[in-house]
């Protein structure tokens, strides 16, 4: 569910809960159905949002050090990989 779809159902029951006359739908509880339409639509949006959240990842640095047999001189290496979670 999407955040767009969240508020739908938000606004939806907000309107079957408060702004259409009771009775207006005479097989269905309006107030309640509202009350059940607004509470999915806050969960809806609260999941999107956590979903859509950036993620926290993990930077891993690795260093190397040796001597070129060759030349003598000191050799460092390196190696930075991010991982997420």
């Amino acid at each position: 569910m999407y955040i767009g779809s969240s508020i739908f159902l938000i606004a939806l029951g907000a309107i079957l809960a408060f702004a259409l006359a009771p009775g207006l739908i005479p097989f269905l509880d309006q107030q309640m159905t509202g009350y059940i339409l607004m509470v999915v639509g806050v969960i809806g949006l609260i999941a999107s949002l956590i979903m859509a959240a950036p993620r926290r990842r993990l930077r891993t640095t690795e260093s190397r050090q040796a001597t070129d047999p060759g030349t003598g001189e000191a050799v460092t290496h390196r190696e930075t990989r991010d991982t997420g979670l």
